[in-house]
């Protein structure tokens, strides 16, 4: 994957990142963008109450990854770095 494709989807992936976001914080937690793989999988960190919180796989599976395959399904799956 070249340079500017990378750039384009981690900025997507961002985006769609921001949009589960709110969610979140409301929940006392937040997430951070780790990585784009080169086989189309993303790393995210989940922060504050999510990342200790015994839902956080639901979370991260239910809710972030369907957000961000909807907006870019050529995304493989997103998981916790």
């Amino acid at each position: 994957m070249d340079d500017a494709k990378r750039q384009d989807l981690e900025k997507r992936v961002n985006e769609a990142i921001d949009m589960v976001r709110p969610y979140l914080v409301a929940d006392g937690g937040d997430i951070q963008f780790v990585e784009l793989t080169e086989d189309m999988v993303v790393k995210v960190q989940l922060l504050g109450a999510c990342g200790s919180c015994p839902y956080s796989v639901q979370t991260l599976k239910n809710g972030v990854e369907q957000a961000v395959r909807k907006q870019i399904p050529e995304i493989k799956e997103v998981v916790s770095a």
